[in-house]
């Protein structure tokens, strides 16, 4: 059996409990894991309008009740970082919200380094 591992990928605390739901919906069996990331450049805030530790409560709190791991990462390379985590970890899928921009190079870069992921926009 394949594993169908999910990582969510969180920005903004008034947006990503939608995007945790939709990975969760995602799971097939009991063996996919579900995983809540976040990932900031070294020099950048947590999340963009609330302190480190009331975001990191409510992001603990979404996952904690889905059974979920959340994952926090600085990372001076935050596509690496991602990268690399869902190579580690056997992701098949990630979700995303959507960017206010049409394009989206984050998206792009996602898809070309992770060619077998399939990368899901919500």
């Amino acid at each position: 059996m394949v594993n169908n591992n999910i990582m969510v990928c969180v920005t903004q605390q008034k947006t990503c409990e939608r995007l945790i739901e939709k990975g969760n919906g995602l799971l097939q069996n009991n063996d996919d894991q579900l995983f809540v990331m976040h990932v900031v450049n070294e020099n950048d805030k947590f999340l963009n309008d609330y302190s480190d530790g009331d975001a990191l409560e409510y992001l603990f709190g979404i996952t904690k009740v889905l059974g979920a791991e959340l994952i926090v990462r600085r990372s001076k390379n935050v596509i690496n970082t991602m990268v690399e985590f869902a190579k580690k970890n056997e992701i098949g899928t990630i979700v995303m919200g959507k960017s206010p921009n049409k394009k989206n190079p984050f998206e792009e870069k996602l898809r070309k380094k992770l060619e077998d992921v399939e990368i899901l926009i919500v």
